[in-house]
């Protein structure tokens, strides 16, 4: 059975739950963690790409579920649950580009601050 973006986020935080900080601090652990995370996903591309290495699909699948694990943790942070942070960047997506990707539209689209989070 598959699991939600919610009930991902139920079990991600249960294994936050013994972590000493507070609030602020679940903000800044998450935020660090996902630029860390993202940044073991690119040095695995990295190395593929200029070092000779395999593409280890496997092990980018790994990083991205520590990713997700902090995806999770910094949204719960800011009020917010996966299945919204998920919802609305489709709402976005959709309405920035309603008949799929456009690489004009990319490049002459408006900016909007916070775009509706």
């Amino acid at each position: 059975e598959r699991m939600t973006g919610n009930e991902y986020q139920g079990a991600a935080l249960r294994t936050a739950s013994g972590m000493n900080y507070d609030h602020h601090g679940m903000i800044i652990n998450g935020a660090l963690g996902l630029c860390g995370e993202s940044g073991e996903v690119a040095d695995i591309i990295k190395k593929a790409t200029f070092q000779g290495h395999q593409l280890d699909k496997e092990h980018i699948a790994e990083e991205l579920g520590d990713v997700a694990w902090y995806l999770a943790i910094t949204a719960a942070a800011i009020g917010k649950n996966l299945d919204e942070i998920l919802e609305a960047n489709v709402s976005k997506l959709k309405a920035r580009y309603p008949d799929g990707f456009d690489a004009d539209k990319s490049i002459h689209r408006k900016e909007y601050e916070h775009e509706n989070y």
